[in-house]
């Protein structure tokens, strides 16, 4: 392999590394969840675990999709969008998105109450199921959302600035709009629903990725 392949494939490795100890955090959530002593339901439980499963298998095929829609040049930047996602709001979800779009605030946003998902242990329960499987569920939604919108970049942002971006939208536009609907928010107030991400996710991918076209050309 020459040195310039295998210079192009170290961002690759990089990313790969991350990915796998984000990874191994949310098998660790996972684990705690099913270990559990606490009342929880344990169909429910296991059924939440295998759809964060599905959700997460989502990213590659998501990548490769996108792959398959740019230049050659571009295929291995498009495929680390979707793992980067993965890595980078993966820990700003147990850092800070949670607690946005889930803890006591606002109308419009959560306070800081499970900041480093503090207030919350191994006993603790959301409904039927542990809260670090909830976390880890919810999660997987705040990971795909700016995946969704990375194909409206291809070919038209650098790697660095979408790293830059998506931490930035993740906090100021996905948290809040998750709490207006799950979150307590002023539109669950309302009586709105959105069982499969339809507002949260997917309206609001579309729209930025609309709205990024726009600006990018």
């Amino acid at each position: 392999m020459t040195p310039s392949a295998t210079a192009r494939l170290d961002p690759c490795r990089s990313a790969w590394k991350t990915t796998t100890f984000i990874l191994i955090i949310f098998h660790a959530l996972g684990s705690t969840a099913l270990a559990q002593s606490a009342p929880a339901d344990s169909g429910d439980t296991a059924w939440l675990l295998v759809s964060s499963a599905f959700v997460m298998l989502m990213l590659p095929g998501l990548a490769l999709f996108y792959a398959g829609m740019v230049r050659a040049k571009n295929v291995l930047s498009s495929l680390m969008h979707s793992f980067a996602a993965l890595a980078l709001i993966g820990i700003q979800w147990v850092l800070l998105g949670y607690s946005l779009s889930f803890a006591e605030g606002s109308a419009f946003v959560g306070g800081f109450g499970h900041f480093l998902l503090t207030g919350m242990g191994e006993e603790s329960l959301s409904d039927t199921i542990p809260t670090y499987a909830f976390v880890m569920f919810q999660g997987m939604f705040a990971i795909i959302t700016p995946a969704l919108i990375s194909g409206a970049l291809a070919e038209r942002m650098k790697f660095s600035a979408y790293l830059v971006f998506i931490a930035l939208w993740a906090t100021l536009v996905y948290d809040p709009i998750a709490h207006w609907v799950w979150g307590g928010g002023w539109l669950g107030a309302m009586g709105a629903l959105d069982y499969a991400g339809g507002t949260v996710v997917h309206l609001s991918s579309g729209v930025s990725a609309l709205a990024l076209v726009m600006v990018l050309g």
